[in-house]
């Protein structure tokens, strides 16, 4: 089979063809030549239907240059398209239809809700869940409030904290209202009586928007800001699942999410985790706790929706050491672990699914050589 080829799949971000991650890619292509590896970037606009070929995208290292050129299809194809409002997101949905059959290092991942029915059904990891809701009416989010002191309400397929919004019951029965429009912006706080809460939220069109309504965990430092922790959870070059690490993440001030694109800042999970538990021996347990969950979840989510090659975990760590999942992200960022000065983590997670793309495919060439082999007749 030769040289393993990787075709990363992505979505330009306008119609200038700008490209969202374009140094990731870069170190990735750097990456591949030490593991002899050939790698290139496409996206869907760039795909001959008719002749099965691409005009890619390619790197040279050496140079420090980009050039295009007509490839062939790669052996393996590593997905990092991201949710879209845009007639890209809808080539990709053909790209994705007539091309299906190819290797690819991940498949796709449900949305939120999907995702949660999902490890639902898991007994194990009911207790790391908040429990989450679909807006069908009023009444839901009449329930969740009345049920617990704070709620998020998230849409289905939103991304870097757009759009969710944080209600807390306050001292005298009202609400404090809080959040981020779909533009990331941080909306003015304000307080509303129960009775006129839905009347608040009218203009969000929940209903319509398809939102979540999800038990909130509290999560506040001392100084106000909110905090929580991404977990990267990718293939080993054996093909197994491993943690390639864990960042803290701490929220700008009047922000209700931690994100790092809404101005939250990265801090190792360690650091975080001794200013919020403040017992060295419970952090460490914690600590492996999570490890092992992020292993299971990631091995039960392939198990359900086809094969991956990682997944970030945004994870919550209430005052009393409990775990919970908060978001599942199968397109995850590493520029969390560079920012919380992990500088060998973040080399682990650029290398980590180029090694699991070479391992894929000396798993095929075996295959390959296994089922072509015909033993000589021993009569002969």
């Amino acid at each position: 089979m030769g040289q393993p080829v990787l075709g990363i799949l992505t979505l330009y971000l306008n119609e200038n063809g700008l490209l969202e991650e374009k140094a990731v890619y870069q170190r990735m292509t750097a990456a591949g030549r030490q593991l002899d590896l050939d790698v290139f970037v496409f996206t869907p606009q760039d795909v001959n239907y008719k002749q099965n070929r691409i005009f890619a995208h390619i790197f040279d290292p050496g140079k420090k240059t980009w050039t295009r050129k007509w490839r062939s299809f790669p052996h393996m194809i590593y997905d990092r398209c991201r949710i879209q409002k845009s007639h890209r997101f809808e080539q990709l949905g053909r790209f994705r239809k007539q091309y299906g059959h190819l290797t690819f290092l991940n498949r796709v991942l449900r949305n939120k809700w999907t995702v949660y029915k999902t490890m639902r059904m898991e007994e194990r990891f009911r207790p790391h869940l908040p429990l989450t809701r679909l807006y069908e009416n009023p009444g839901d989010l009449t329930e969740m409030v009345n049920k617990y002191p704070l709620i998020y309400l998230k849409p289905v397929n939103g991304t870097g904290g757009r759009g969710i919004l944080r209600i807390e019951k306050q001292q005298g029965g009202t609400y404090l209202i809080q959040g981020r429009d779909q533009s990331r912006r941080i909306i003015t706080p304000q307080r509303v009586p129960l009775s006129g809460l839905h009347g608040k939220l009218a203009g969000w069109n929940l209903k319509g928007n398809r939102y979540l309504v999800q038990q909130g965990i509290q999560l506040k430092l001392p100084n106000g800001r909110v905090h929580d922790y991404r977990m990267l959870v990718q293939k080993n070059s054996s093909g197994n699942w491993e943690v390639t690490g864990c960042a803290g993440r701490i929220g700008a001030s009047r922000s209700i999410t931690s994100n790092l694109h809404g101005g939250g800042h990265a801090i190792t999970m360690q650091k975080l985790l001794k200013q919020w538990i403040q017992n060295e021996e419970t952090v460490q347990q914690i600590t492996d706790k999570a490890g092992e969950l992020g292993v299971q979840m990631a091995a039960f989510l392939e198990e359900s929706y086809g094969r991956l090659c990682e997944l970030a975990l945004d994870l919550a760590i209430d005052r009393k050491g409990q775990i919970w999942l908060l978001e599942v992200n199968p397109k995850p960022a590493r520029e969390v672990f560079l920012q919380a000065g992990e500088r060998e983590t973040y080399r682990r997670a650029i290398t980590r699914p180029l090694e699991y793309a070479v391992w894929l495919h000396e798993q095929k060439k075996r295959r390959k050589d296994n089922s072509t082999y015909q033993p000589a007749n021993p009569g002969t």
